[in-house]
Order: C-alpha cells, then structure tokens, then sequence
C-alpha cells in the first residue's frame, strides 16, 4: 500500500486521468457490445467455419514457477549429499559428497546430448529414440506442458535424472570406486532411468497409455533406484567389518541438515510436477507436507515403543519416507490420503529396516529401506487412495479397483527390469574397470584412496 502511495504521489494528476479515461474507454466498449448487432446474411452464415481452439499460450507464470521448481529439485541433490554424507564414517565423508556431486555435472551433460531424447521422444512405447540428440528438432512446446517452452520442461525433468542415480548411492556407501561409480551411474542412467522414465511419463509411453498414475516419480525415480540399490548391495557384499566394527552416523548434525534441504527442495520435486502455478501445485504442495510430517511423526512413535526413545535420525528418515512415499501420489489424492500415505509408509519401511538387519546384507544407508520399499508402497497408495476431484482419477477405496490393478503390473515392471538391469551392468562394469575397491583401499578410507583429501583436518 506505501508502494501505491508513493505511485501516486510521484504520477499526480497524469495517473488519475489516465485512470479516469481508461475507466472512460471501458464504458464505451461494453456500451457498443450491448447494441444489437446487425443480422448477418444467410451466405455469410453458411461460408464462415468454425474457429479451431486456440492453443495454450506461453504463461509467465507457469514458466516461472516451473524454473524456479528446477532449481529447488537441483537443490534436492546437495541435501541428498549432506544426508547420506551424515550417515557414513568420518574417512568416507568427502567421498559421499562427490558421489551426489559428480552426478550433477555428468548427468546435466548426457541429458542435453541425448538422454531427454531417449526418455521423452516420440519413438515407440518402449524407447524414444535419438530423434532429439542434442535438443535438436524438438517440438516448441511438450504435450505434458504446454503452457511453458520446451526447454523449461526439459531442464526441469534434468533435475529429476540427477538426483536418481544419486539416490543409489546410499546402498553401496563407503566401498565403491570413484571411477567405477562414474561408469556404473552413466550406463545405468541410459539403460535403466531413461527407458522406465519413458513407459510412464512419455505420453507414447507404454504404460502412460495405460494409465499408470505417477505425478512426480515414486516409479520412475524412487523405485528404480531403490530395486537397484538392493541389487548392489546383495552383490557387492558387506563393508569390511560389517557387523564388528562401530558404523553408526559420524555426523547427525548433517543428517538432519540434509534431510531438510530434501523437504524444501521436495515442494518443487512434486508441486512443480503440475507444470503450472495451478490449484493442482497447490494441492500437491500441500499434500507433500502433510504427509512428510505424518510420516516423521509416525516413525517417531514407533521408534519409541520400539526402543524407548524417539532419535533425530528416525525422525529424518521418517520425513524422507514420507517424501518418497507422497510423490507419485500427491497428484491425486486429497488431504485425508496424503496423512494415510504418510502415517503407514513409516511401517512399511521401519518394517524393511529391521529385516535388513535380520538378514544381514547390507544396505549402507537404506536406500532399498526407504526408497524401494517407500516408492512401490506410494505408488500402489496411489491406486487406493486417488480421487477424481483431485486430477481426474479414482482409485479403489473410490470404487475403481482397475486403477489398483495397472498401478500394480506398473509396480511390477519397473521392480524387476531395475533389478535385472543394474545386475547386468554390475557385471559389466566389475569385470572390466572394476566396482568395488580393494580391501586396503576401503580400510583407509574412500576420501584418502580415491581422491587424495580429507573431510576434516584435526
């Protein structure tokens, strides 16, 4: 109001009379629009087609709001390396760091050239091609975001690339070579993130045609990760010392630091899914933070009949379920959906956790715990739990049990073609540059072996 003040001030007289005739000009318009209107002739009638709808106009508005959601989901993959970073010891801090780091830089690169190519492009339902290579020949505008450049939607879908592999890296912290992991993360983006990215967001898509509901990513990102991770955590075997040695987190206070960059990032992981400033980003900002928060609560509790104490690591990795499990579904489901989604996901994976434990392969940071469980939990919740008054669609408990069926062949799909996958290219990156580090170089410290450096200098 002191802004319109001053306006005012500064723009005198000038500012009211241009007022006053723009107030002038109006009244006249909609005076020659109540006249009647001459009666047009018979020929006329016949001869004038119809007017064909008019294509979406580019929204400042929406392009804004769908730059800004990218840069907060980049910012998603920093918290993701303070996280996991938080979580393994002190000689592996650096290391885990770079890990999320480099993934910014090498898959920034190989989408432009030609992943977005290969995941979104008009090829068959299975694979969409070269035909984009280097961004070239794309359309002007996506059909799942008309309203926005291309490449607004393309840089923001890069985001999501970026942080999946990274995702991954939670399972085999603390026992993989730098190189090694380059190679790894590189192939399985191109043969295991692009293809399933493309069966269900790509509108040719295989199971985007069938109707799979996945607003921001529990298949496409979560699950894909999580399967593999669990892949490589049965291959590659236990740390050195898995079971004998003190491996708890070195550092909570990045924990906690992390897993709060990820809730904040996380609102344009999901709401900038709507590729809008809409009522559905709305709906979806609003869902995602409900269920992240019921989700910490619920872990909270449990953890405290469980243990008899609520710790601030249970509390992160609830919210971070919470966020995971909300994702393909805060698109679709209503306010009482998302604190179910969020309240049950908690049990699912501290469920998972505690199996891991029993059976003793080791899942670093549980990323299969969290992301794996969490992601096909979400995505089923979808199929329960989604109301047509959100987006367009039912799920069972709103009497469409078929929406259940495809969310669970999807589910299925996307499991074991990541697993079998990612057990391919383990092979084929173990026996050729090798995956793992020696034991030597795993003793010492993943910092001082692969990159020369340490995270802190007593």
């Amino acid at each position: 109001m002191k802004g319109l003040n001053v306006w005012f001030r500064k723009g005198g007289s000038a500012a009211l009379l241009a007022v006053v005739i723009s107030l002038g000009v109006s009244g006249l318009a909609l005076a020659q629009t109540a006249a009647p209107a001459a009666a047009p002739s018979a020929a006329a009638t016949t001869a004038a087609p119809a007017a064909a709808p008019a294509a979406p106009a580019i929204s400042a508005g929406d392009t804004g709001w769908l730059l800004a959601s990218s840069a907060l989901v980049l910012f998603m993959t920093p918290g993701l390396a303070f996280f996991y970073a938080g979580m393994v010891r002190k000689k592996n801090v650096m290391a885990t760091i770079m890990q999320s780091f480099a993934m910014i830089c090498l898959i920034s690169v190989q989408w432009v050239v030609f992943g977005y190519s290969w995941a979104f492009g008009d090829g068959t339902p299975w694979m969409g091609g070269f035909k984009w290579f280097m961004l070239n020949n794309m359309p002007d505008v996506s059909p799942l975001a008309p309203t926005v450049p291309h490449l607004a939607y393309m840089i923001f879908q890069a985001m999501f690339a970026i942080i999946t592999p990274a995702l991954i890296c939670g399972a085999y912290a603390e026992r993989v070579s730098f190189k090694g992991f380059v190679v790894f993360s590189l192939l399985w983006a191109t043969l295991v993130y692009d293809p399933v990215c493309h069966w269900v967001w790509s509108p040719n898509g295989y199971f985007s045609a069938l109707g799979a509901l996945d607003f921001a990513g529990g298949t496409v990102v979560h699950m894909t990760a999580g399967y593999s991770a669990l892949a490589l955590a049965l291959l590659l075997g236990t740390r050195k010392g898995y079971g004998k040695e003190n491996m708890a987190p070195h550092n909570l206070t990045l924990v906690l630091l992390g897993a709060s960059m990820l809730w904040f990032g996380w609102f344009g992981f999901n709401a900038g899914s709507a590729c809008a400033a809409n009522a559905l980003s709305c709906n979806a900002f609003v869902t995602t933070n409900t269920a992240t928060a019921m989700a910490g609560i619920s872990w909270c509790l449990i953890e405290f009949f469980h243990r008899g104490k609520a710790t601030t690591l249970g509390a992160a990795s609830g919210a971070v379920a919470g966020l995971v499990a909300i994702t393909p579904a805060c698109g679709f489901v209503n306010l009482a959906g998302s604190i179910w989604i969020g309240a049950l996901v908690s049990v699912f994976c501290y469920l998972a956790i505690q199996v891991k434990i029993k059976l003793g392969y080791d899942d670093s940071l549980d990323a299969f715990g969290v992301h794996g469980i969490g992601g096909t939990f979400g995505a089923i919740a979808t199929g329960l739990w989604a109301v047509k008054a959100v987006n367009g669609h039912d799920g069972l408990f709103a009497g469409n049990p078929g929406q259940l069926w495809i969310q669970v062949q999807t589910v299925l799909a996307t499991m074991v073609f990541s697993f079998l996958m990612t057990v391919i290219l383990y092979f084929a990156v173990e026996k050729t540059i090798g995956l793992r580090v020696p034991p030597k170089d795993e003793e010492l410290g993943l910092d001082l072996s692969q990159h020369g450096e340490e995270g802190y200098i007593m």
